[in-house]
């Protein structure tokens, strides 16, 4: 493998390792409060990358400037977040709290399902693509490598932002250390009169906006076709798995592992691809069975 071909394996690994984060840390951040195991996470990341499709397509379409499209990203998101977010949590999610963990996959994987035939309702089976965002900021030449600046610069960065942000968030805002003490004992919470109903809708709704906001910043990157829901959920679900449930920092660090890999796969061995991921996974977990961040607990019987 040449120095070209490595460093060009590093740098998608780093784009791609962006967008797995922030979906994969809005999955932790739920299960951290909520104690759910979101199967719908997924949905929320390709109805984000549709809509912000669709918006780029109308603003194109009604002869608006094609700078508009980048805040549509974020707009997309946000709408996905709030709307969809806070409708699944009320109507569904808030019923299956305390009940068994199989009761709970069940139901979000049910809404899952649901929300994979709406896409196709919606926006059809044919591939979809739009990349005005990306074609905006050109590329950059790297050691005689061109680049796109919008997957080298653009989505690293605001993968950072978010872990800064979210780090801050937690640590230094009232809704941040609430949440944080729901987080670490929710009766002791709830008996102090916090309001859990309320925490465990606002940690709904950001987890599903950053699902949304990976998926919208994705667009235009890549061709939306149905099933990307999925395999974006199972690929959080490792990211997940190897940085210890409800680790934001580890989620960082194991999107980064994970995307690498990938990444390298691809130029190496691409038969491998999908599945160093789990590969990588498979090796942490045999010997931090607890994850790279995770604190093993004590458990009544």
């Amino acid at each position: 493998m040449t120095w070209q071909l490595a460093f060009l394996a590093t740098l998608d690994g780093l784009a791609y390792a962006a967008l797995v984060f922030m979906v994969a840390v809005g999955l932790t951040l739920i299960f951290g409060v909520l104690r759910i195991l979101n199967v719908a996470h997924g949905s929320f990341y390709a109805i984000g990358a549709y809509l912000a499709a669709s918006l780029g397509i109308a603003i194109a379409a009604g002869g608006l400037s094609p700078w508009l499209t980048f805040p549509a990203l974020i707009l997309a998101a946000v709408l996905v977040g709030t709307i969809l977010g806070t409708l699944i949590e009320r109507a569904l999610l808030r019923y299956v709290y305390l009940k068994e963990d199989v009761l709970q996959l069940l139901v979000t994987f049910a809404v899952f399902m649901i929300l994979e035939d709406v896409q196709r309702l919606v926006w059809g089976v044919n591939p979809y693509f739009e990349a005005v965002p990306l074609r905006l900021l050109g590329n950059i030449s790297l050691g005689g490598i061109f680049y796109t600046n919008y997957q080298i610069l653009v989505l690293p960065a605001v993968a950072l932002l978010i872990l800064v942000g979210l780090r801050l968030f937690l640590r230094t805002t009232l809704a941040g250390k609430l949440i944080t003490a729901v987080t670490e004992d929710r009766e002791m919470a709830t008996a102090i009169g916090v309001d859990t109903g309320r925490v465990y809708l606002i940690t709904f709704v950001i987890g599903a906006t950053l699902a949304a906001l990976g998926g919208a910043l994705a667009s235009p990157t890549t061709s939306l076709v149905p099933g990307m829901g999925a395999d974006m959920i199972v690929l959080s679900f490792a990211v997940v798995a190897t940085a210890g449930l409800g680790q934001v920092e580890g989620a960082a660090l194991a999107a980064l592992l994970i995307g690498l890999g990938r990444s390298f796969a691809v130029y190496l061995m691409p038969e491998l691809e999908v599945l160093v991921p789990y590969l990588v996974m498979a090796l942490v977990l045999l010997v931090r069975p607890e994850g790279l961040f995770g604190v093993a607990q004590r458990r009544r019987i």
